[in-house]
C-alpha cells in the first residue's frame, strides 16, 4: 500500500494560489489603486500576452466562454435559418450559443478514440442538411477534455462546403496541433477562463482569437455594445461582454506558471496511462498533437459506473462524469435535428466515461493511491 495522508482533490486551485498569492495580492492592489475596473490597462497587457502565447494575430477578451462563442457566431452574422453543426457529446455552451441567436444546432456524433467530432458523421450531416433544404453555415469543433479536434480534416470538409470553422478551445487552451497552438486554429478560436479550466481566473472570463483583421474589428465592436468610432456611436447590435480588469490581472500572474503547469499535467497523464491502460480504455493523444489535459477520462465499457464511483468515493477519491446525457437527448435541445446516421457513440460515452482527478499539483503519493484504487475495480 502506498503512503497517503490527505484526500485527493479533483482540481486543486489552492496549491497554485499558494505559489503566487503574494503576486496576486500586489496585482489586485494595483487595480484597486488605479481604479480602472473595466477595460483597464491589465486587460490590454493580457491580450498582448495571449497573442504572444498562441501566435494568433488578434486576441480579444470577453466576459466568459459562452459569450466568446456567441461573439464569433455574431461576427459571421449567423442567426435564424442557419445551421451550426455541434457534437452531441459536449457541454451545453457549444449548442447554447447558436440557439440563443436563433440558429439551429445540428447534432453530429463523435469518435470514441478522441471524444471529438467524427468526420464521417460531419460529412453525412452536411448531406442531410442539403437534402432537407437547410442552410449550413458553421461547425463548432469542440476540443473535448483538452485534446484538439482533427482540425485539418474538419476544415477541409467544411471549407469545401463554404462552412466556417469555429474551434471551441475552452478545454484545450495550451494544447497544440501539428506545432500550432490552440488559438491559431480554425477561422476563429474561442476559450474560457472559468476557474476549473487549464488557465482559469477567479470568476468568469473568455477570449476570442483570429488571424482575420475584419473579424477582429467586428468582435471588438460586438463585445462593447456594437461600438463604433466612440462610446456612444453604436453601429451594430452587440453585447456587454468584457473581461474585468481584476480578472485580467489575476490571469497575467497565472499565465507565468502556465507552461510549467502544462508539463506537470502531461506528467500526471503519462503516469495514469502507463498504469491504467492495461485494464481500461485510456485517452489517446497522437504524436502530432498535445493535450492541455483539462480532464483525464476513462471509458469503463461494461463496468457499473455508479458502483465504480461509490467505491472510489469510499476511498477518498473524487471522480466526475462529463457528460451524463448527450446534448441531443437533453430536454432543452432534443427538438433540434441530428445526423441521420445517429449519435450512438455519444450515447455510449455518456453511459461509460469517468474522469479522474487531474491538476498540475497532484502528488505522486496521491496519484499512486488513485491508480491503486481504480485498478481494484
Amino acid at each position: 500500500m502506498s503512503e497517503y495522508s490527505e484526500p485527493a482533490k479533483f482540481i486543486d486551485l489552492v496549491a497554485q494560489q499558494k505559489l503566487i498569492r503574494s503576486k496576486l495580492d500586489i496585482a489586485i492592489k494595483n487595480v484597486l489603486d488605479h481604479g480602472q475596473y473595466i477595460m483597464g490597462p491589465e486587460v490590454k497587457t493580457f491580450e498582448e500576452q495571449l497573442k504572444n502565447f498562441t501566435k494568433a494575430k488578434h486576441a480579444l477578451t470577453c466576459a466568459n466562454g459562452t459569450d466568446a462563442l456567441t461573439l464569433a457566431l455574431m461576427t459571421w452574422g449567423i442567426g435564424r435559418g442557419d445551421v451550426v453543426f455541434i457534437p452531441s457529446f459536449t457541454y451545453v455552451a457549444s449548442a447554447e450559443a447558436p440557439a440563443q441567436l436563433g440558429a439551429t444546432p445540428y447534432f453530429v456524433d463523435v469518435s470514441k478514440d478522441s471524444f471529438n467530432i467524427d468526420s464521417e458523421s460531419f460529412k453525412q450531416a452536411i448531406i442531410d442538411c442539403r437534402n432537407e433544404g437547410l442552410n449550413p453555415k458553421c461547425v463548432i469543433a469542440v476540443d473535448l477534455f483538452g485534446r484538439p479536434a482533427d482540425i485539418d480534416v474538419i476544415s477541409k470538409i467544411a471549407h469545401s462546403e463554404n462552412i466556417k470553422v469555429l474551434v471551441d478551445g475552452a478545454q484545450s487552451f495550451g494544447a497544440s496541433f501539428r506545432n500550432t497552438k490552440v488559438g491559431s486554429l480554425g477561422d476563429i478560436t474561442t476559450t474560457s477562463f472559468f476557474p476549473a479550466k487549464p488557465l482559469g481566473c477567479y470568476g468568469d472570463g473568455g477570449a476570442i482569437f483570429t488571424n482575420n483583421d475584419d473579424y477582429a474589428q467586428k468582435i471588438n465592436s460586438l463585445r462593447l455594445h456594437g461600438k463604433g468610432s466612440e462610446k456612444y456611436d453604436n453601429v451594430i447590435v452587440g453585447l456587454n461582454s468584457r473581461l474585468d480588469t481584476i480578472q485580467a490581472a489575476i490571469l497575467i500572474e497565472k499565465l507565468k506558471l502556465f507552461e510549467e503547469e502544462l508539463k506537470l499535467r502531461n506528467n500526471v497523464a503519462n503516469i495514469y496511462t502507463e498504469a491504467l491502460s492495461v485494464k481500461y480504455l485510456t485517452p489517446n493523444i497522437p504524436d502530432y498533437m498535445s493535450s492541455a489535459w483539462a480532464q483525464y477520462t476513462l471509458i469503463l465499457n461494461d463496468k457499473d459506473r455508479d458502483l465504480f464511483q461509490k467505491n472510489l468515493k469510499s476511498s477518498g477519491i473524487p471522480s466526475v462524469v462529463y457528460y451524463p446525457i448527450p446534448l441531443s437527448s437533453q430536454k432543452g435541445y432534443s427538438h433540434y435535428p441530428r445526423v441521420s446516421s445517429g449519435v450512438e457513440v455519444s450515447a455510449m460515452l455518456s453511459k461509460s466515461v469517468l474522469s479522474l482527478p487531474m491538476h498540475p499539483y497532484l502528488s505522486e503519493s496521491a496519484q499512486n493511491k488513485i491508480i491503486e484504487e481504480v485498478l481494484k475495480n
